[in-house]
């Protein structure tokens, strides 16, 4: 086991502080050297879920997270669809739109905003605008195509 000085960690059933004097059991000891991704649009590529994908982190030694940029160009609504296990957070950082998530009234939403998107919840969105609509997706854990579910 390591120790850490400071931890929050999220739970389905809420936040779990810990302070420096207590110790975080992990799976495995996964020790991820400092580095800097730099951005690459070449990677980009279309998905079937009718959006475009750049995985800007998705590595297996680092299985709690993965963040993925997603552009949806104007006019475009993205399939219904849902990931098994995967709770999504949705940052947007160019365009407007408007996002669907479970049983919510679909709202606008514009850059800056966050959508905090629960395992197992249906879920699409939107392009409203007249420009791309850019969002990161941050994924836990790591997103996994064979978590995707497609509802349409």
């Amino acid at each position: 086991m390591r120790e850490a000085l400071c931890v929050f960690i999220l739970k389905r059933n809420g936040p779990i502080f810990m302070n420096q004097n207590e110790k975080i059991p992990f799976e495995e000891d996964i020790i991820m050297e400092p580095q800097i991704v730099h951005f690459d649009a070449s990677g980009e590529f279309p998905s079937q879920e009718r959006c475009h994908i750049l995985e800007s982190w998705n590595e297996g030694v680092d299985p709690a997270l993965s963040i993925a940029r997603a552009r949806v160009e104007p006019g475009i609504t993205t399939k219904w669809h849902k990931l098994d296990g995967v709770e999504e957070r949705y940052i947007i950082v160019e365009g407007e739109g408007v996002v669907s998530v479970g049983d919510m009234e679909p709202a606008e939403v514009a850059v800056g905003d966050v959508i905090i998107i629960s395992s197992n919840t249906p879920q699409r969105i939107e392009n409203k605008g007249d420009n791309d609509l850019i969002f990161y997706c941050i994924c836990s854990p790591r997103y996994n195509q064979d978590l995707y579910l497609e509802l349409e």
